[in-house]
């Protein structure tokens, strides 16, 4: 289940992916929801493992109609949507001790000016990606300037960082990580890859175990008090990852053939805090 890319070309890594399913002898069948005609009462489960590749809400909708019906995906339904979800990520990654920015929700901006006193702020949809539809304010003829909207907007304290996009890409146990200069196409660009410390490793795979995710990416700050994971997102692009196509299609391999398992952990079995908590 893919979203569309812009450019449309494919995903290298997804290409190198299929093709190294297909020689295992899995069938690899693909689409993207926006470019399909679906019935959605007569959506059936008519394959062994969906991969939920897309973030967009249609893509969402159709997994969870064939969630209901028990289809079985990679990443599951429930823990692709609470990590879509930012305000329900922000909860659960705090329950797990997760070192994370501060968060808040309002739907009346004007009550956010006491909070200006201590912090500026960054405001993202509860459902956005790729940084779209973030504002950051400063000062309270910022905070003024804000349109009311009826979309949910989570509300985090805004940490200045080193000005470099630091993002962690986890399969299943193994992390990589990667840098480049911030940008607000940057999400197009192939960073370089760095070496992953035991801090960092430990906060990937803590995200992993407490959103239920195999597959799955995260964007950090460098804040004076360390690492601060700003962004969850599941299945993301692996750009800057070398040869890590071989991994996902072990891992999407091993999943479909019953080897690997996910699933959203109740808060009450959440890990032990990760680092320092904030």
């Amino acid at each position: 289940m893919l979203v569309r890319r812009v450019p449309p070309v494919p995903s290298p890594v997804l290409v190198e992916v299929f093709e190294l399913l297909s020689q295992r002898g899995f069938q690899v069948e693909s689409g993207i929801a926006e470019e399909l005609v679906v019935r959605p009462d007569r959506l059936a489960v008519d394959h062994d493992l969906y991969v939920l590749k897309s973030h967009t809400e249609l893509s969402l909708s159709l997994a969870a109609v064939l969630d209901t019906q028990g289809a079985r995906m990679l990443n599951p339904y429930r823990c692709c949507a609470a990590t879509q979800d930012k305000i329900v990520a922000a909860r659960r990654l705090h329950a797990a001790g997760v070192p994370a920015p501060r968060s808040w929700v309002t739907g009346d901006f004007s009550l956010l000016r006491s909070l200006l006193d201590e912090t500026p702020l960054i405001v993202k949809p509860h459902r956005g990606h790729r940084g779209a539809g973030i504002t950051v304010v400063k000062n309270a003829s910022e905070l003024a300037s804000l349109t009311p909207t009826d979309t949910p907007m989570l509300v985090q304290e805004y940490v200045e960082g080193s000005g470099e996009d630091l993002k962690l890409y986890v399969v299943g146990e193994q992390v990589f990580a990667v840098r480049k200069p911030f940008s607000e196409s940057s999400f197009t660009v192939a960073g370089r890859p760095v070496p992953v410390t035991s801090e960092l490793r430990e906060i990937a795979l803590a995200c992993g175990r407490v959103l239920g995710l195999g597959l799955y990416g995260l964007d950090l700050v460098d804040s004076r008090d360390g690492p601060l994971v700003v962004d969850v997102n599941y299945f993301p692009g692996y750009k800057g990852v070398p040869d890590v196509a071989p991994l996902i299609a072990d891992y999407i391999e091993d999943y479909a053939n019953g080897s690997e398992s996910l699933s959203l952990p109740e808060l009450e079995a959440l890990a032990e805090p990760v680092g320092p908590t904030h």
